[in-house]
């Protein structure tokens, strides 16, 4: 489960996020000048979710928006650790708590990218896949010239097994945004797994140009260097031994499993 801005009540705006990896889902830390304390609690709850202290994380994630009720980041953390705890428990009432938690959050910042994605994949668990592509789509279409929700119509259409479609908006994405690390990693990665080494690679390293600190597409920089220079070079869609490309390539691609402080 498995990548926007914090509305102060005051008139201080200035804030910072920081981002690090964590396996389980993706949760937000925002920090600002007037806003410590909420800040505070955020990365404390953060530091519990990592843990899998999911009750001490709720606790805390509640404090951050008892402390600023407009900080859109505390809704989506809030929401995210009560879809994982609902998840687990199979208790729907909590899944119905998470839905008005994330929906809270998108009043507060409409284009927050991870909040898009956390309803999008709680109404997929749900069994509301027409609801979840929806969602996207009208996110897509209220913001034409933004390509993040694009990326994440690639990511559901890929997981819902149709590849040539992801493909369709991750082209979509570039174009929109040129300079979109993201976007360009996540075509490397479709690339791949269809066999097609060489677009691959060259896509890898126009998203490590655009940011390169990402370890996940170096690698596959150096692993398809390799693979290159080892094998004859092979038509797209055509895995070496008749084998797959998806079997042997790491998950990389759409920035998923961050927590993000």
């Amino acid at each position: 489960m498995t990548g926007q801005t914090n509305t102060l009540r005051s008139a201080c705006r200035l804030h910072v996020r920081f981002a690090i990896l964590s396996i389980g889902g993706l949760l937000l830390v925002g920090f600002s000048g007037c806003q410590w304390a909420a800040g505070g609690q955020n990365a404390q709850g953060a530091r519990l979710y990592e843990q899998g202290q999911y009750t001490g994380a709720l606790q805390q994630f509640q404090k951050v928006i008892e402390t600023d009720p407009q900080n859109a980041d505390g809704y989506y953390n809030l929401a995210a650790t009560t879809h994982r705890i609902g998840n687990q428990r199979g208790q729907a009432e909590l899944l119905e708590q998470a839905e008005s938690l994330y929906n809270q959050c998108l009043d507060h910042d409409p284009n927050h990218v991870e909040c898009h994605r956390g309803l999008a994949v709680l109404l997929m668990d749900t069994g509301r896949t027409d609801r979840s592509f929806a969602l996207m789509k009208n996110w897509a279409s209220q913001n034409p010239n933004y390509a993040e929700p694009r990326i994440e119509l690639a990511r559901l259409y890929e997981e819902a097994g149709d590849p040539t479609t992801a493909l369709k908006y991750l082209e979509d994405s570039v174009q929109i945004d040129a300079n979109n690390a993201r976007a360009w990693l996540a075509l490397g990665r479709l690339r791949e797994q269809s066999g097609d080494l060489p677009q691959a690679l060259r896509n890898y390293q126009h998203s490590l140009a655009i940011n390169n600190m990402q370890p996940e597409a170096a690698a596959r920089v150096a692993a398809i260097n390799q693979q290159l220079n080892a094998v004859p070079m092979q038509q797209p869609g055509a895995a070496a031994n008749g084998t797959s490309q998806i079997a042997a390539q790491p998950s990389v691609g759409f920035d998923s499993g961050f927590i993000r402080r």
